[in-house]
């Protein structure tokens, strides 16, 4: 699972680095981005907030409790959920201005780029329906204990973006401003971003049908128990709403500072690329973990284990810690050079990208609190216990929105989205404190918070030294000749390797025992 999602994470940084250098970070990549933005967020607010957290439980509970396994209660949910897809999308796709009018304002001086996004958005709504192919498969996979396939098959998705963005740079002139862009270069982009994920989706039914799934359509839906996880289901929709309500307001004011200074780089786009790298650490290591893990303590709370339960939280946390928080130093002491090793190639100067560096930067230590209250809140979905994350989601959103709405009003332009970067990070400082209490009441006891906290500390103060240590090293080479070798990669790898080097030493000297999770260092 980690060697599946590390390989699909780095053909995905190519991916990212080819977007960039062909549509720079300005605001038109903010059009393509928000619309490829849209089918996400829909989809999560139609059923996919529920595959990830809800149906899981219920599909362990079905195998262990039906007499045919589960087999018919499978059927029935997929028919359901594929139902429900298709007749979302076909009303996204029609609906698309009024979708695409949350995210933007449609002015005179905004309105050739609205018009732009709302013809990409028709292009890559229909995502929709291929998100929820790929996830309720996964899910099906994930139920019987078969996780490789649902990491390896977004590397496919890599490839055929990847071909598509060398495509746009090697065939066609590559447009610098949203009216310069031809409606040829907009059907490449948007067709081929949508065919990518069709393929993803699609390759994994074949695992599926290997694996003893066998799809049927079925509708007898009612009195089958499907009742059980619609409930269950509606408190996350309330939760994917409350974070898409978050997200539309962050998105309209990181969009008005693209508006502001359209080809700077400070607005939409710099903080999209600078949330999905940062949030690389945990989607390969926390988000494996506890695809692997939430079936497991499914399974512990049916059988009344819940020491158990509270043992894997426990050891998931410390063991993702020694990554994750490394990680988030990382990005404090190398933003900016992660930023022009990445994005600065083509078009793109250096100081185009400078903005998405300082937010990588910001986001930084946010990605540890970021991390634990994600892997926390699946302690509450193996209890079946969706509406708690919702009510800890409305603290983070809220908390999140007052924050970027300070930003948004009182810093200029340059530095508004920045700020918001950082509020997103503080937020979840505030998500994880409320999530740890709860969670300790609902489990009738202590998470091992001593032990978790002592080894957090221990690799904090690790990596704070590795991480100072590291930007000395990466910003005091010697001058030499300007190159891209010299001014972007050479201090990076530098840096980088002084600081994991010394990180180990230091986890080591601290006695730090779940370093011998990471590879080589048993």
């Amino acid at each position: 699972m980690t060697a599946g999602t590390v390989v699909s994470r780095l053909t995905g940084l190519i991916r990212q680095s080819l977007q960039g250098a062909a549509l720079g970070t300005g605001l038109l990549a903010t059009t393509y981005n928000q619309a490829n933005t849209v089918p996400t967020s829909l989809y999560f607010l139609l059923i996919g907030g529920a595959l990830n957290s809800v149906l899981v439980p219920q599909l362990v509970r079905a195998r262990a409790e039906h007499p045919d396994g589960g087999a018919a209660f499978e059927q029935r949910l997929v028919t359901l959920v594929l139902c429900v897809l298709a007749a979302g999308t076909a009303l996204a796709v029609w609906a698309a201005p009024d979708v695409i009018r949350l995210y933007q304002d449609d002015t005179p001086d905004t309105h050739a780029a609205f018009e732009l996004t709302v013809v990409f958005a028709r292009y890559l709504l229909p995502q929709i329906f291929f998100y929820g192919l790929f996830g309720i498969f996964g899910q099906v996979l994930n139920a019987r204990n078969r996780f490789g396939a649902m990491m390896w098959t977004p590397v496919l998705n890599n490839l055929v973006l990847i071909a598509v963005f060398g495509l746009y740079l090697g065939l066609l002139n590559a447009p610098e401003t949203v009216s310069a862009i031809t409606p040829e270069q907009i059907t490449l982009l948007g067709a081929g971003t949508t065919l990518a994920l069709a393929l993803q989706a699609l390759s994994l039914i074949p695992y599926a049908r290997a694996a003893g799934f066998r799809p049927r359509p079925r509708f007898d839906w009612r009195g089958t128990g499907l009742r059980r996880s619609v409930s269950a289901a509606r408190w996350t929709l309330l939760f994917v709403l409350t974070n898409l309500a978050a997200a539309t307001l962050v998105t309209r004011f990181a969009s008005a500072a693209d508006t502001a200074l359209p080809h700077d780089g400070v607005g939409y786009t710099a903080y999209t690329y600078a949330q999905q790298i940062w949030s690389m650490p945990q989607a390969v290591v926390t988000v494996t973990l506890v695809t692997a893990l939430l079936p497991r303590m499914s399974r512990a709370v049916l059988d009344h284990r819940i020491a158990d339960l509270r043992a894997d939280l426990s050891r998931a946390l410390r063991t993702s810690g020694v990554a994750i928080v490394p990680a988030a130093f990382a990005f404090l002491a190398f933003g900016p050079e992660i930023a022009r090793l990445l994005f600065a190639h083509g078009p793109v100067g250096a100081a185009a990208v400078l903005p998405l560096g300082h937010m990588l930067q910001a986001f930084g230590l946010g990605l540890i609190p970021f991390s634990a209250q994600y892997l926390l809140l699946r302690g509450f979905y193996a209890f079946d216990d969706t509406r708690t994350p919702f009510l800890l989601a409305l603290g983070i959103g809220a908390t999140n929105v007052a924050l970027a709405a300070a930003c948004h009003l009182l810093l200029p332009p340059r530095w508004a989205v920045t700020g918001m970067a950082g509020a997103y990070a503080l937020s979840y400082g505030v998500g994880l404190l409320l999530t740890a209490l709860r969670l300790r009441r609902r489990t009738g006891g202590l998470l091992d918070g001593r032990r978790i906290c002592r080894t957090y500390g221990k690799l904090a103060a690790a990596a704070a030294l590795a991480g100072a240590a590291g930007r000395l090293v990466a910003r005091g080479l010697p001058d030499g000749p300007a190159s891209a070798l010299r001014d972007t990669l050479l201090p990076l790898a530098a840096g980088g390797a002084t600081m994991a080097v010394l990180f180990v030493l230091l986890a080591r000297l601290l006695r730090v025992g779940e370093l011998r999770a990471l590879p080589g260092l048993r």
